[in-house]
């Protein structure tokens, strides 16, 4: 590699690093919650969150499962074994969801 081009490089991401007023900017972190769906149960059951957190369930038994919003604003296909499905929440509020192929699987997301 040029030693000029990897100078610059190095340049260009220090710069990238600052902000407007010339200290250095953190960068941006999202926050992320897994859920399981076990033994035909989610786990846990209920989390609370900031707003701007995305939850990601994951399937981990045998059979598929799906993640439902009992208000509509969140729909997984059927996951199955290992399979991810992700949503972010932006807004404060309590969301229940649901495995809609085992409507006995309830779970909350309490988002502050």
């Amino acid at each position: 590699m040029n030693l000029k081009i990897f100078f610059a490089a190095g340049i260009l991401a220090a710069a990238l690093c600052v902000g407007s007023d010339g200290a250095a900017a953190a960068p941006a972190v999202e926050t992320i919650i897994q859920v399981s769906a076990k033994n035909f149960m989610f786990a846990p059951a209920s989390v609370t969150v900031k707003a701007g957190t995305t939850v990601t369930w994951v399937n981990l038994d045998d059979e598929p499962h799906t993640v439902f919003s009992d208000a509509g604003l969140f729909r997984s296909s059927a996951l199955d074994t290992q399979e991810r499905f992700s949503f972010k929440f932006d807004k404060a509020g309590t969301y229940h969801y649901l495995c809609t192929i085992h409507p006995r699987m309830v779970g909350t997301v309490v988002v502050e």
